[in-house]
């Protein structure tokens, strides 16, 4: 522990916990066994990290947000196993973060994104960076959510599920399937809703990148084609810069389909 760090006489700190400079740990936190807490980093009144949890620098742990319990899965059988959240992240009140399975060993959170309150991250759920998670969204287990992705309140998403960079889902919906990158969604089951314009707009993306994008969801999606049509006349007629490439390759891949 460094002497920089500010932890609160009601606090409890684990003998092995590492903590970094410039560090405030507010009333009744716990910082557990193996816990890693970077420089700058806030950790509200009766937080808890319960173990193995790795926060980067500049991280802020809401009040009464537990990270890195056991995951809920009945096929664990105490493997070592952890959570890890990237610089700048922010974790809003009373979310949960549960520490991965043996299938890939970590929890883990991408730099600046912004969880807010009651959203919860099953196990072996990989959050990339700047990513929005808005209040009481929850994600079941092995859900991948790619960098600048949105989700909006009171959602839920299945296991397995893949949600697409700078994509959008709408609030209340239930995503049982993968939602493309670039696209909005929103429904129970969750549907999709053309290109998320305003989203691209705003991470700067240009005029053509956008009408290239639009081209190829619609040959996909609006057309009179099936997917694998669509997909054959997209990558012969739309031009294929990295992030139409990138929309064609998710849909080829995934497992559980896409949402229409």
């Amino acid at each position: 522990m460094t002497a920089t760090a500010t932890i609160h006489p009601t606090a409890v700190v684990a003998g092995d916990a590492r903590i970094g400079a410039n560090v405030e740990v507010g009333p009744f936190a716990i910082v557990g066994d193996n816990c890693e807490v970077g420089d700058g980093c806030v950790i509200g009144a009766r937080a808890t990290l319960e173990r193995n949890v790795r926060l980067g620098a500049n991280v802020k742990i809401g009040v009464g947000s537990v990270l890195g319990g056991d995951p809920q899965d009945l096929k664990f059988r105490g493997e070592f196993t952890t959570v890890e959240i990237g610089d700048g992240t922010t974790i809003r009140e009373y979310s949960t973060i549960n520490r991965g399975t043996a299938q890939s060993n970590r929890t883990s959170v991408g730099k600046n994104c912004f969880i807010m309150s009651y959203v919860h991250l099953a196990h072996d759920c990989h959050v990339g960076d700047s990513v929005i998670i808005s209040n009481s969204t929850q994600l079941a287990g092995h859900v991948t959510v790619e960098d600048r992705a949105i989700l909006s309140g009171l959602s839920a998403v299945h296991q397995f599920v893949r949600i697409g960079r700078h994509s959008f889902v709408g609030g209340c919906s239930r995503v049982s399937k993968d939602v493309p990158p670039f696209l909005k969604a929103v429904g129970n089951p969750v549907k999709l809703y053309g290109l998320n314009s305003v989203g691209l707009q705003r991470s700067g993306f240009g005029d053509d990148v956008v009408r290239e994008l639009k081209r190829a969801y619609r040959l996909v999606f609006r057309s009179d084609y099936n997917v694998s049509q669509g997909l054959e006349r997209a990558r012969a007629e739309v031009s294929q810069i990295p992030e139409v490439e990138h929309f064609l390759r998710f849909i080829e891949e995934s497992q559980r389909g896409v949402g229409f």
